[in-house]
């Protein structure tokens, strides 16, 4: 590939990260609460779709920056209400989910390939999700809202939920696999019509 051909590319690579990452911004701002799986302070939205996409059709790699390109565009537009460790566990999860199946089509170009690497990633998404926020989120989360109130609110949607442990059990691993099969649904219906444009 000339110098030319390779600027091209480049070019195409680029513009195509910077769509992705606006639509990403755009379904970020539709969340809605589901409260019968957590509390109402953690909402969900499918802002994952545009960079699961980009780990499809352009690598793994091309996911993780649509992630944190669409959490630095969502600070910039709209603030932060979380200190920003709202948009730091998004962007790490979703870059969890994304480039995890993105790898994993990769190496399976196919429709199984496309469905393995979406369920391996939700796996591993959920358990980076349970890893992270018991160490690292929910502890940062409780300087904006003590944890005692975190707990009672968890304990509120599911009468299971005693202590942080119960919360990730009962409350984060259902959510972040109900995320990462709604984003996958909808991938599965519109990546086919879709996945031609990327090959321009």
């Amino acid at each position: 590939m000339n110098k030319v051909s390779r600027t091209r590319v480049n070019v195409r690579v680029i513009s195509r990260i910077g769509m992705l990452s606006a639509i990403a911004v755009v379904l970020m701002m539709f969340q809605v609460p589901v409260t019968f799986v957590v509390p109402s302070f953690i909402k969900l939205d499918v802002s994952e779709l545009p960079a699961l996409i980009g780990a499809f059709t352009m690598g793994p790699v091309a996911a993780i920056i649509i992630s944190a390109l669409k959490n630095i565009l969502n600070i910039l537009l709209q603030g932060t209400s979380t200190g920003f460790v709202g948009e730091l566990s998004n962007f790490l999860l979703a870059s969890i989910f994304t480039a995890t199946a993105g790898f994993i089509y990769q190496r399976k170009h196919t429709f199984v390939g496309a469905m393995m690497g979406m369920l391996v990633g939700a796996v591993v998404m959920t358990f980076g999700a349970v890893i992270s926020n018991f160490y690292f989120i929910f502890p940062l989360y409780s300087n904006f809202m003590p944890m005692e109130a975190i707990v009672n609110a968890s304990h509120a949607v599911n009468s299971n939920v005693h202590d942080l442990w119960d919360i990730m059990i009962y409350c984060i691993v259902p959510f972040n696999l109900l995320k990462a099969f709604l984003t996958s649904l909808v991938t599965l219906l519109i990546y086919k019509k879709i996945s031609p444009l990327f090959r321009a």
